[in-house]
């Protein structure tokens, strides 16, 4: 299912996000639950939210961006769906509405590449302080592996991202699952997409609560 670019002159097209919302899309319909509550950080063009919101009816999503432009394209492409946030994900505090404290998922693709560390650090404690225990992060995008070779179009990938700026880059995915613990936040799938991309699948751990001393 594409969806045709709105007419209206505030929206973006990203041919990047065409390509891949079907993948992902097919991917979060295996992994959540009929309903629940979605907040998009960093949505650009809002192709996602609206692709997703038409392929999971029964979930409420919400986008955000830091970015004022890519708030009117979020609105020109989903003009009925939840008003988005303008949320930088870097903020110790989100200022989320009251009815968005608590979330069944954060979702964040093609980020963390293209923004400072700190986005991941900011990304990883937002999803701790929001997400409900037993709730899902994910995040798409190309990561650095320690356990296998990294692609030759994601080296030079990286290569001309921080030839831009050098605070971007491909992240390492052992970092990027230490900031998630630190929050915790556990890995539980990894699935490999297309154009050397992955799907990380974090978890929310719930705090065990102490015992009581006798």
């Amino acid at each position: 299912m594409t969806l045709p670019i709105p007419a209206h002159p505030a929206a973006r097209h990203s041919p990047a996000a065409e390509r891949n919302q079907m993948p992902i899309g097919q991917a979060l319909l295996r992994l959540l639950p009929p309903t629940g509550l979605a907040l998009e950080i960093a949505s650009g063009s809002g192709q996602h939210a609206a692709h997703f919101s038409a392929l999971l009816p029964g979930w409420h999503w919400q986008a955000s961006d830091p970015d004022a432009q890519a708030l009117a394209s979020i609105a020109a492409w989903n003009p009925t769906a939840l008003p988005p946030l303008q949320l930088d994900v870097c903020q110790p505090d989100w200022a989320l509405p009251a009815s968005h404290q608590s979330l069944d998922l954060l979702y964040c693709a093609n980020m963390l590449h293209i923004s400072p560390w700190a986005s991941c650090q900011g990304l990883m404690q937002g999803a701790g302080r929001h997400l409900k225990p037993g709730g899902l992060l994910v995040i798409y995008g190309p990561f650095i592996r320690s356990d296998q070779d990294t692609a030759p179009s994601n080296l030079a990938f990286d290569a001309d991202l921080r030839a831009r700026d050098a605070r971007w880059g491909l992240r390492q995915l052992d970092a990027v699952k230490a900031e998630a613990l630190a929050a915790r936040l556990k890995l539980r799938e990894i699935q490999a997409m297309p154009a050397n991309n992955l799907l990380l699948v974090f978890a929310h751990q719930p705090t065990t609560p102490k015992k009581a001393q006798a």
